[in-house]
């Protein structure tokens, strides 16, 4: 996971960047189990890290980002907040220096492609009956050209992601689709259009459009299958 600096592909990040109902539902998920320190690994542009600021209960927020062309647009956003600090690198870098309630991590574990050697990575991060909060891109048959031009390795099934976890030494609170109707827009342009990148314009659409009542209706029901998936899961205290 270590080495030299890297360029990432930041299409996908500037393209969500936008969409606020996104980030809203996924923080509404993560908040009840966050804890007052935490650590965001892959923190791109700070997007996700302004709303894991915005958390009554989060004191402390270190985020960690290896690219060298997002980090110094998230170190200049987190310089506005005293409770946050920016660290260029990668995980193992700083593993055996950081201790955390919580660590979080969205939209970057298909990218990592070692995932089980991260994931153990942040068990030893997290103190005993912390958390660990994953969000990542679900239904391997829709991976196309925007999974490959985003630079993923995978797409997670919840079996799958639920095994590793457990391998991995953490206790499983909950696994759950999300985004039901962003399967077929995600299959239409990464394996029939073969598109290389999302435009603002249509991130912003979707979220705006369709991701309320998304969220309202999944809220209720709970999907059989998603566009993505969200894991929380504990590392015991024993």
């Amino acid at each position: 996971m270590s080495g030299t600096a890297f360029i990432y592909p930041s299409d996908e990040l500037e393209a969500l960047a936008g969409a606020r109902n996104y980030y809203r539902w996924i923080i509404s998920r993560f908040e009840p189990y966050l804890g007052p320190r935490v650590v965001e690994v892959g923190a791109g542009i700070g997007t996700f890290s302004e709303y894991l600021l915005g958390v009554a209960g989060v004191e402390q927020l270190i985020a960690i980002e290896p690219a060298a062309n997002t980090f110094p647009l998230l170190e200049a956003k987190l310089a506005a907040y005293p409770q946050a600090h920016a660290l260029k690198g990668f995980l193992d870098e700083y593993a055996s220096q950081l201790s955390a309630d919580s660590l979080v991590a969205v939209n970057v574990l298909e990218h990592v492609q070692k995932d089980e050697e991260f994931l153990r990575l942040a068990w030893s991060v997290v103190v005993p009956g912390g958390t660990l909060m994953l969000f990542v891109p679900a239904v391997p048959a829709i991976f196309g050209t925007l999974d490959t031009a985003f630079d993923h390795f995978r797409r997670y099934t919840r079996p799958g992601l639920g095994q590793k976890l457990e391998k991995t030494g953490w206790v499983i609170e909950r696994i759950s689709y999300m985004n039901f109707p962003g399967i077929v827009p995600w299959l239409v342009a990464g394996r029939i259009l073969r598109w290389t990148s999302i435009s603002p314009a249509s991130a912003r659409f979707y979220d705006r459009v369709v991701m309320p009542l998304t969220a309202r209706i999944e809220e209720m029901i709970e999907m059989p299958i998603g566009q993505s998936l969200l894991a929380i899961a504990r590392k015991p205290t024993g």
